[in-house]
């Protein structure tokens, strides 16, 4: 199954509007001139919908970060693969424990590198090529939000938190993929919905292999 346009979770027309009025207006450029003080601010880099980028509202970031603080524990370390919202949360110091645990991300785009040694560059088309210094079972917590909803890229993120997981899996994509995920990962789809800053039409879950309090909540 390949990834085309088909994949891409669906906008609502109010967003779809929205987004043509501001790439025909300003660009998709992301904004060089963000202050220091708020580099980790969810959206200080502007999503790009061309790359499939939808960024969590700040409540689902915020919930994200504190269940793997939660899960990954003291001195823990957290993956963050696709999901840039949830890793500048974790960075800005405003999530309870947050500073004790470590956390990287995982993106193809490079606007991230501005993240320094956190930035991992990652193309899930090849799902374990990735730099020596991240080794195989060090994260505690994988989180990860593969950008299409397709069998194909699913598959190949899998191979990625296969990788990279010590255990504890927390997966965030369409609720179509469920059985996927459970086939894949031996997921379960959670109560909690996440949300984003812009209406997608698809259903987004959360999927997790642990007990969680998503589950329920």
């Amino acid at each position: 199954m390949s990834d085309s346009d088909d994949d891409v979770p669906c906008l609502s027309a109010h967003t779809l509007a929205a987004l043509q009025e501001f790439y025909n207006g300003t660009g998709s450029g992301s904004d060089l001139s963000t202050p220091p003080s708020a580099q980790f601010a969810v959206g200080a880099l502007q999503e790009d919908w061309r790359m499939s980028q939808f960024w969590y509202s700040d409540e689902t970031a915020t919930q994200l970060a504190e269940e793997v603080i939660r899960e990954a524990g003291e001195g823990g370390r957290i993956a963050c693969v696709s999901a840039p919202s949830v890793y500048q949360k974790l960075k800005q110091g405003s999530v309870d424990g947050s500073d004790r645990v470590s956390a990287v991300v995982l993106e193809y785009d490079r606007r991230f590198a501005t993240y320094g040694d956190d930035f991992v560059f990652y193309d899930y088309n090849e799902p374990l090529c990735l730099p020596a210094r991240v080794a195989p079972r060090s994260f505690d917590v994988v989180l990860a939000d593969p950008p299409y909803l397709s069998e194909e890229c699913l598959s190949k993120v899998a191979q990625t938190i296969q990788y990279l997981s010590k255990g504890k899996v927390l997966l965030c994509t369409g609720a179509i993929m469920e059985n996927l995920a459970k086939e894949l990962l031996d997921l379960k789809m959670c109560s909690f919905l996440p949300k984003h800053n812009r209406n997608l039409s698809n259903e987004f879950r959360c999927f997790v292999n642990y007990p969680s309090r998503l589950l329920s909540c």
